[in-house]
């Protein structure tokens, strides 16, 4: 009796355990099947469509994306008309039923391109709503079809982009191209290292106080020279600012602006007064008497020089007649001999004679 009694324990036991594990999986499938209102009343309403692209039973129903039901069947309706080839009954919880208007609208939605389809009821603007057993109007989608090629489309695309960069991939590890000789070129990677190495002896030389740079960053009395130079630039326009020297005073100086003022005004009224022909310099620019003479002088002395050059006149002949040059040249050539003679000879020109009257 005792192990009867143990044996019989021992299998309810495992009976109960059994029990709270199926309770347990049978709750665990309810939520992972995202079920609400299990135990709340339910009312069919159905829909018609031309194509439900693998729609199956109990797939969700969702109003503008909220859960409100499952679809109970999709079976053929026996329509002849295309956009009413197939009936998708669809059992909707009674707390949702006042939300949805007669004149809304059920179409077939998929999140993604490979997720499972689902029926979405677009909510109406009518203010009466559907009752159990009525029918809800159905919005045309794209065809699975066009979906399908339109997703081949980008996975083709996608695919030769893939192969594209594999075949860069794989030029870059042999070594062809810039990219590729960066990577496994020794020569070029011994020049990266050399330019490197310079680099930092470039710097080392500059933080050190060797070459100009290095002295320019590193020498104090370099520094300190600079400095007094500032210093000095700074003192000179405080000088300038003070009016002190011939700068300030053309920048400071009130009387030195009023007599550059009033010498400008001077000017202005010596250049209007040229303008307006008074004085010298005036009548010369504005008088037409004094143009005219001027004019009149230009054409006697163009007339001259005309006479000149045909050889009339004195002045006329000594430029043209080559007979009196000759004979001016002559003329000059013994009057230049003879006083080069009187010059070696004075007592042959120089006869003093006495006489007694």
């Amino acid at each position: 009796m005792p192990q009867q009694s143990r044996a019989r324990w021992a299998q309810l036991r495992v009976g109960l355990t059994t029990i709270v594990a199926l309770a347990i999986l049978g709750y665990l499938i309810f939520l992972l099947s995202g079920s609400r209102g299990f135990f709340k009343s339910k009312s069919t309403v159905y829909t018609y469509m031309g194509d439900t692209s693998d729609l199956g039973d109990g797939a969700p129903v969702r109003l503008n994306g909220i859960i409100i039901g499952k679809v109970r069947t999709v079976r053929l309706s026996g329509s002849s008309d295309p956009q009413r080839v197939i009936r998708v009954d669809m059992e909707i919880q009674d707390d949702f039923m006042p939300s949805i208007p007669v004149d809304s609208k059920a179409k077939l939605a998929a999140g993604t391109l490979l997720s499972a389809k689902y029926i979405n009821i677009t909510k109406g603007r009518s203010a009466e709503t559907v009752k159990p057993g009525a029918e809800i109007g159905s919005q045309s989608t794209a065809a699975l079809e066009d979906v399908f090629q339109q997703g081949d489309t980008a996975l083709a695309a996608l695919e030769e982009i893939l192969r594209k960069l594999s075949g860069i991939l794989d030029a870059v590890e042999v070594g062809k191209g810039t990219i590729g000789k960066l990577l496994v070129d020794e020569t070029l990677y011994r020049k990266f290292l050399a330019i490197t190495d310079e680099s930092q002896k470039l710097v080392a030389t500059l933080n050190s106080n060797q070459g100009t740079v290095g002295k320019l960053l590193h020498d104090e009395k370099l520094y300190d020279d600079v400095r007094g130079t500032v210093v000095r630039v700074n003192n000179l326009l405080d000088q300038v600012d003070q009016g002190q020297g011939t700068l300030g005073q053309l920048i400071k100086n009130p009387a030195l602006y009023d007599d550059a003022r009033k010498t400008i005004a001077d000017v202005r009224q010596v250049l209007a007064d040229i303008n307006a022909g008074k004085g010298t310099v005036g009548k010369l620019l504005k008088n037409d008497e004094l143009h005219e003479q001027i004019k009149g002088t230009i054409v006697r002395l163009d007339t001259l020089l005309d006479k000149i050059n045909n050889g009339q006149g004195t002045l006329g002949q000594l430029v043209v007649n080559p007979t009196l040059y000759e004979s001016l040249d002559g003329t000059t050539r013994e009057l230049q001999g003879l006083l080069k003679d009187f010059r070696s000879n004075p007592k042959k020109f120089l006869h003093i004679k006495l006489g007694l009257f």
